[in-house]
């Protein structure tokens, strides 16, 4: 805890650094036994909301009217008849009756977003699936960047969940700038992140939302791998955003 004022956080108009320090609390409507960490939202400038919600012993969680996806970081999560261990995830379209519920305390890492439907395009179906059983796929020919895409890669979906590892020492090729905005939870190791004209220190447990158009770069230190969890919105026209 920082005692004088001092945090790695920061907060921009088109980036935002949530480093745990600065994380706070608070029950969100349909919660028993359970409460959230906020992590973006509307108010913040982001068209999602993601949040990390930690559940007690019993604690349960009911059913979103818009889509949900929820990917599990400790413990075991039961949604209706299905269990999810820790690296276990789900996609909930938008009218799915399930809810989440904890035997034992647990977390998840959980994204909201209202759909955005196609005229010519079926909705989504619920997904699941284990991030470890993916195989990773290099990131622009890098095998030393390793990226697994959680949601299948279907017009249906009007987001893209996916997870990237970096080895020691590996860096995104390039600084990116691009229309798409992200949620990003860091789940492992450490690096620099520039967002902006601002470069950072991160590391497991922080957050980072990058809005569109937000120059963006990671370079992964250390002696272990550093990966992240990692939201952006796909498929759709920016005209329509």
């Amino acid at each position: 805890m920082q005692h004088l004022g001092k945090t790695r956080s920061a907060h921009h108009p088109d980036h935002l650094l949530q480093a745990p320090d600065t994380f706070v609390r608070a029950p969100l409507p349909g919660m028993r036994k359970a409460t959230a960490i906020v992590h973006i939202a509307p108010a913040g400038g982001a068209k999602f909301t993601q949040y990390t919600a930690e559940f007690e012993a019993g604690g349960t969680l009911d059913p979103s009217p818009i889509q949900r996806f929820f990917y599990v970081l400790d413990g075991e999560l039961a949604a209706g008849s299905r269990s999810l261990t820790a690296g276990e995830y789900a996609y909930f379209p938008a009218g799915s009756k399930e809810i989440l519920s904890a035997a034992r305390p647990a977390r998840a890492a959980v994204i909201e977003k209202p759909y955005e439907a196609l005229t010519d395009v079926s909705a989504p179906a619920f997904v699941t699936g284990k991030e470890s059983a993916i195989a990773g796929q290099p990131f622009m020919g890098d095998d030393t960047l390793q990226v697994r895409a959680l949601i299948p890669a279907d017009p249906a979906f009007d987001f893209m969940m996916t997870t990237m590892t970096f080895q020691p020492g590996t860096t995104l090729p390039m600084v990116e700038i691009h229309v798409m905005e992200h949620g990003l939870l860091m789940l492992a190791g450490e690096g620099i992140y520039r967002l902006g004209e601002h470069w950072y220190p991160v590391a497991a447990g922080d957050f980072i939302w990058m809005g569109p158009y937000c120059p963006q770069w990671f370079g992964a230190l250390g002696k272990t791998p550093a990966k992240y969890l990692l939201y952006k919105d796909w498929n759709r026209h920016p005209v329509a955003k």
